[in-house]
């Protein structure tokens, strides 16, 4: 199987030299997503939950795209700019993971492009 590269306009276009995802072999590497809406190309510069929200979203259309879903998800990395905001993030984070949690690392930044308080990657796999 060869190396496939995700793409879907339901989520923001990539920023830089780099897919919205790629897979190889049943398993999804899904960049790094922030809080753009993907309709007007805007940062949403809102609170973290709102960003949080936004950006979940973002990560259910890449995997959707793809054929994937919240339930495949293996690992999920969290980069966030204020460590305070853990619990808000953290909240809404669970809404998308309703039975078997995937394994997660969170660790706060120094600072996200654009600006943003929080930026979520994850990596999926189909059995």
């Amino acid at each position: 199987m060869a190396k496939r590269i995700i793409n879907t306009d339901k989520a923001p276009q990539a920023l830089g030299a780099y897919s919205q995802a790629t897979e190889l072999n049943g398993t999804l590497f899904v960049s790094g997503q922030i809080a753009i809406d993907p309709e007007s190309g805007e940062v949403i510069t809102a609170n973290v939950g709102i960003q949080t929200r936004q950006i979940m979203e973002n990560l259910k259309a890449i995997l959707l795209e793809a054929g994937y879903d919240f339930e495949d998800v293996m690992k999920v990395e969290v980069f966030i700019s204020d460590m305070d905001d853990f619990e808000q993030i953290n909240e809404i984070y669970g809404d998308y993971f309703k039975r078997e949690e995937p394994a997660r690392a969170c660790v706060e930044v120094s600072r996200l492009p654009k600006d943003v308080k929080v930026e979520i990657a994850l990596v999926a796999m189909k059995g």
